[in-house]
């Protein structure tokens, strides 16, 4: 499968034509970013381990009936998706209180959470991707009442199926980023990445951060923690 013209450079992943129309190239990058961009940095590696991380995962998710634009990894840095249109919508689900979640609402992190917390952001940067609720989306026609009813579930299917999987190689899943898109055929569908870019991973038994966490928070460590995960995950 050919590369073509770059259609668009983000934070952590640049996307490129094929030859066919349906289907997009995704090439990630070692490039670290945090706070809106305003902390940069290199993680060395990273973008072959987010490239091969998620596509395990997406490979998980699909397995067990939750659809994804995930259809060939190509080589360690590029995967071939579907083309799909992103739903303007980052869904977390968090499942222990951390980050944003103990900062906005003044509790200690590590919290557990009777339930998980499914929440939406809406994607715009120049608004800092603010929180929203469903009828802001439906106001904003972001999505309809049913596709959020999908994304819902998708998205606390998606979590039983990460916790499970982190569950056996002594992780614990507090909490994740996930986004959505539609194919050519209306078909939603997982997008994205999952990956310690995107995840908050804890070591079960000492509760070592081994995501991106490291870098926000200058912990050190930072290729280390990416190079855990691999091993763990992909025993490599």
């Amino acid at each position: 499968m050919n590369k073509r013209d770059q259609l668009y450079e983000g934070k952590a992943k640049r996307v490129y034509e094929s030859d066919d129309p349906e289907i997009l190239i995704v090439s990630y990058k070692d490039d670290a970013t945090a706070f809106d961009g305003k902390k940069k940095g290199t993680i060395k590696g990273k973008g072959a381990i987010n490239n091969r991380m998620t596509n395990h995962f997406m490979k998980i998710i699909e397995n067990q009936g939750v659809p994804t634009h995930f259809l060939e990894e190509l080589n360690d840095r590029e995967t071939a998706v579907k083309r799909v249109r992103i739903v303007p919508l980052e869904v977390i689900v968090r499942n222990i209180s951390a980050g944003h979640f103990a900062s906005r609402y003044g509790v200690e992190e590590g919290l557990v959470f009777d339930e998980p917390v499914v929440e939406y952001s809406y994607k715009n940067d120049e608004l800092h991707d603010p929180l929203i609720n469903d009828d802001h989306a439906v106001a904003l026609k972001l999505a309809s009442r049913e596709e959020l009813a999908l994304i819902r579930a998708y998205a606390l299917k998606i979590n039983e199926i990460l916790k499970a999987a982190l569950l056996e190689v002594g992780v614990t899943l507090v909490d994740f980023k996930l986004e959505f898109g539609k194919t050519s055929d209306g078909t939603l569908v997982l997008a994205d990445e999952i990956s310690p870019d995107t995840c908050r991973f804890w070591d079960r038994e000492t509760g070592e951060k081994l995501d991106k966490d490291r870098f926000r928070r200058d912990l050190g460590g930072v290729e280390d923690a990416y190079l855990e995960m691999r091993l763990r995950l992909l025993g490599e």
